[in-house]
């Protein structure tokens, strides 16, 4: 509640007088002389309300009692006094009524979800918190949990443009509510049943030709972002997890990828929560280096505030768009690498390997270190074939310019 825009003034109020108050240009309040605490507060619109007034650790405190022309004077005193009492008590009851106000509401039980359940079950809780916070809270946050409707879920996933976003949201939304019903706080998921957005599998490959189109675009995209693509591109690693790359997990050119998450360093673990180890080719280190290879500590493609880098995908598209190609995202980028690797004659034990891939879901169980110098050669063969591509065509344009 704002301040009144001109001073406010007290008198002993009569039912008359309260009747009869006319409103001015801008709000203003009156004070009642004889119940300390009691205002009443004039809109310009002509709108009469009953206020409580009161400090609470040095601030102001407005609760709201109810509209003048529904509540006489005399109930007003009598309420404000109610309230004056519980206020030398200790008690604070705006925020009391403003808590019960936002009780049941969804953004309470999504909130609930994530500190009782998702962090301790899903390490994925990250992302399925920021779609909730995007795209459910703005349009149910101060709705109560079980009032939202199936009406109401599918006029979200008809919001959202990208349809994958819109089915990965409503997976999201839809594992509050089944946990809500789990532990009885609403009765039923209004996601239920409710059909997902066709999609198309996507098999986008980079060709040997828009390889170095798109590297030479990456460096339009910002040093951070532009670094990113290049590493994923070069280590064919899942591009979260090298947006997240943090340098004290670099050693002696390999890049030790924990499993769990290390929510202290902002590392959010791997997708498959095994730990992974990659071999930094000389093209990667010599990115690494520019991007400030002395630093020991902190997330290597450091964004704002130095957190890490966010939105590749919205580069990948504004650079796609640029280049007027198919639209190709940052993932796309890892196919490229995958490919290139069964390309060069290496088998797809190799490839699941040094992609931490799990084949038809069951993990390969392996010795790390054991596979050190075969993954080293993968690496260094895979990126020396994709920057003798890029080199290449930068050959072209230097013997064209000569010419």
């Amino acid at each position: 509640m704002t301040r009144p825009k001109r001073p406010a003034h007290k008198r002993n109020l009569t039912e008359l007088y309260v009747r009869k108050l006319r409103p001015q240009n801008s709000a203003f309040v009156v004070w009642d002389a004889r119940q300390h605490g009691l205002a009443l507060r004039m809109q310009p619109s002509g709108s009469k309300a009953w206020k409580v007034i009161y400090s609470r650790h040095g601030r102001p405190r407005w609760l709201h009692l109810g509209n003048a022309d529904a509540i006489g004077l005399a109930d007003a005193r009598t309420l404000a006094a109610e309230i004056m009492l519980e206020v030398a008590r200790g008690r604070d009851p705006a925020a009391e009524r403003k808590a019960e106000r936002t009780k049941g509401t969804f953004v309470e039980l999504a909130e609930h979800y994530v500190e009782q359940w998702a962090k301790k079950h899903n390490k994925s809780w990250p992302q399925a918190a920021a779609l909730v916070r995007r795209h459910a809270l703005p349009r149910w946050g101060k709705l109560l949990a079980s009032s939202i409707t199936r009406s109401d879920v599918k006029a979200m996933m008809a919001s959202i443009e990208a349809p994958i976003v819109a089915n990965q949201t409503l997976a999201a939304v839809s594992a509050v509510f089944a946990w809500a019903a789990k532990e009885e706080l609403v009765t039923v998921n209004p996601c239920r049943g409710i059909d997902r957005n066709a999609t198309k599998s996507r098999e986008r490959v980079l060709a040997d030709s828009e390889i170095p189109q798109f590297w030479s675009a990456f460096d339009d995209a910002g040093l951070v972002a532009g670094s990113a693509l290049k590493t994923i591109l070069l280590t064919g690693q899942r591009p979260g997890e090298v947006a997240h790359m943090r340098r004290e997990h670099i050693n002696d050119g390999w890049w030790t990828l924990p499993g769990e998450p290390v929510p202290s360093l902002g590392w959010l673990g791997t997708k498959n929560g095994e730990s992974h180890r990659v071999w930094l080719s000389a093209p990667v280190q010599a990115i690494l280096a520019e991007m400030g290879g002395e630093a020991s500590t902190g997330f290597v493609f450091a964004g704002s505030r130095g957190r890490a880098v966010v939105k590749l995908d919205v580069a990948m598209r504004s650079i796609c768009t640029k280049l007027g190609v198919e639209r190709a995202t940052p993932h796309d980028l890892r196919r490229t690498f995958s490919t290139t690797v069964t390309g060069l004659g290496f088998g797809h034990d190799a490839l699941n390997r040094v992609t931490n891939h799990r084949e038809g879901g069951i993990a390969n169980v392996y010795d790390r270190h054991g596979y050190a110098m075969e993954n080293k050669k993968v690496m260094e063969a895979t990126a020396a074939r994709i920057m003798s591509l890029v080199e290449e065509r930068t050959d072209e344009k230097i013997v064209q310019l000569r010419r």
